[in-house]
C-alpha cells in the first residue's frame, strides 16, 4: 500500500477513536472488502491488505502512539522498525513467524487444520459496591461479541455450499518466503492464512463466519472480591473462525470508593468519632458493620485519639472462603476524639470548672502534654546556654 495513506481515514476513525470503536470499524471494512466476498478484484483485495495493515498498526498501543508521532516514518529503514518493517511490523513479529508454529500461534490465537481459528478473548470491566462484594452479587452482563453466523454455522460458505482447499499452499495457510539469508513462512496471500477459498461466500456474514451481536450472560460474581479481581467465565467470549473454538470472556472487577470504610485484602479500616466523655471515661461505640449488624468496640477510659481497636473475625470475606461462615478478616477501628460544639450555659460551666480543677492538678490529667512543654522549656534552655 501507498506510505501517503493515513491510517486513521483507511479505518474511517478520527484520531481520538478508543480501541473498540477501531476494532468495530476494522470489522465492518473488512467484511466490506474481503476477498473472499470480491473474488476477481484486485482493488478490493489491495483495500483489504490495506485496512488489515492499518489495524495491525493502531491496535497496538505503542505501534500506535510511534505513528501518531511520527506517521509512516516510524515504520520505515530509519524511523525505529528498519527496512522491511511493512512486511514483518519489528522484530517481535519476526520471531512470531519464525516460531510461531512452536509457540502456539501468534498473539495467542491457535489455528488449526481448515482454518479454524480460536476466537478472541474478551473483557468486561464491573463496578461494584463494597456491601456487594461483600456478600456476593447477581450481575447482568450485556456484551457485543462476534458470534458465529447461524445460516452458515460458522463456515462463511452459503449454506448448501463449501469451501474448497487452497491450491497455493495446499491447504496449509502458509507458503515459506525467502528473506535475505531467512526462509521465513507468511500467511498464504491467497487464502490469507486459512487454507481454505470461499467462492461463494454466505449473504449474512459476507464469508466472515461471524456476526456481531449482542448477548446478555449472567454470572455469579462471588464474595470476597477485590479491586481489581479477574473472573473467568469460559466460552462466552467471541466466536472462532472457520468452526474454530470460541474464546472467553474476562471480567475485571472495580470497587467504587465507601464513605466509611477502606479495604486492605480482608480488613476494613474505619475512623469513629467518640466525645471527649467517652474518651476520658471510657464507654461503648457502635461502629455499622457490612453484614448489617452493628461490630461493639469497648473505650478504656484515658483513650487518645489515633487508637486503633480490632474487632475479629468483621471484616471482609475470603474469596472463595466465606460462603461457610468462616475465613473472615478483621474490623479495624480507629478513634478521633471530637471537641464538643454549641455548648449550653450549664456545659461551659462544667467545663471552667473542670479546667480549674485540672489546673489544680498540675498536669496530671494531661501527661503528653506536661512533657511537651517540659521538652519545649529544656530546647529552649539549651538555646541560650
Amino acid at each position: 500500500m501507498s506510505t501517503e495513506t493515513d491510517y486513521y481515514e483507511l479505518l474511517e476513525c478520527s484520531k481520538t477513536a478508543d480501541d473498540g470503536t477501531i476494532k468495530s470499524s476494522y470489522r465492518r471494512l473488512a467484511m466490506k472488502w474481503h476477498p473472499d466476498k470480491n473474488p476477481g478484484d484486485d482493488a478490493a483485495e489491495h483495500r483489504f491488505k490495506a485496512i488489515s495493515e492499518a489495524y495491525d498498526c493502531l491496535k497496538d498501543p505503542q505501534k500506535r502512539a510511534a505513528y501518531d508521532r511520527f506517521g509512516h516514518a516510524a515504520f520505515q529503514q530509519g524511523g525505529g522498525a528498519g527496512a522491511g518493517a511493512q512486511d514483518f511490523g519489528g522484530f517481535s513479529d519476526i520471531f512470531e513467524n519464525i516460531f510461531g508454529e512452536f509457540m502456539g500461534g501468534n498473539r495467542g490465537q491457535q489455528r488449526g487444520r481448515g482454518g479454524a481459528t480460536r476466537g478472541q478473548d474478551l473483557r468486561y470491566d464491573l463496578e461494584m459496591s463494597l456491601e456487594e462484594a461483600f456478600a456476593g452479587k447477581a450481575a447482568t452482563l450485556t456484551v457485543e461479541v462476534a458470534a458465529a453466523c447461524e445460516p452458515c454455522s460458522g463456515s462463511g460458505a452459503k449454506p448448501g455450499t463449501s469451501a474448497r482447499t487452497c491450491t497455493t499452499c495446499n491447504g496449509q495457510g502458509r507458503v515459506a518466503m525467502r528473506q535475505g539469508l531467512f526462509a521465513v513462512e507468511r500467511a498464504c496471500p491467497q487464502c490469507h492464512g486459512s487454507g481454505q477459498i470461499i467462492a461463494d461466500p454466505c449473504e449474512t456474514c459476507g464469508g466472515a463466519g461471524r456476526v456481531e451481536k449482542e448477548k446478555t450472560l449472567n454470572v455469579n460474581v462471588p464474595r470476597g472480591v477485590d479491586d481489581g479481581t479477574r473472573i473467568r467465565v469460559a466460552g462466552e467470549g467471541e466466536a472462532g473462525t472457520r468452526g474454530g473454538p470460541t474464546g472467553d470472556l474476562y471480567i475485571f472487577v472495580h470497587l467504587k470508593a465507601h464513605s466509611l470504610f477502606k479495604r486492605d485484602g480482608t480488613t476494613l479500616f474505619a475512623v469513629a468519632p467518640i466525645s471527649i466523655t467517652t474518651a476520658a471515661l471510657g464507654g461503648e461505640i457502635e461502629v455499622p458493620g457490612l453484614d448489617r449488624e452493628a461490630a461493639v468496640v469497648r473505650i478504656p477510659h484515658g483513650t487518645q485519639t489515633g487508637k486503633q481497636f480490632r474487632v475479629r473475625g468483621r471484616g471482609m470475606p475470603a474469596l472463595n472462603n466465606g460462603q461457610s461462615g468462616g475465613g473472615f478478616g478483621d474490623l479495624v477501628v480507629q478513634v478521633e476524639v471530637e471537641t464538643p460544639v454549641k455548648l449550653t450555659k450549664r456545659q461551659r460551666e462544667l467545663l471552667e470548672e473542670f479546667q480549674t480543677l485540672e489546673s489544680a492538678e498540675g498536669g496530671k490529667n494531661n501527661p503528653r502534654q506536661t512533657g511537651f512543654f517540659d521538652k519545649l522549656k529544656d530546647a529552649w534552655n539549651e538555646l541560650t546556654d
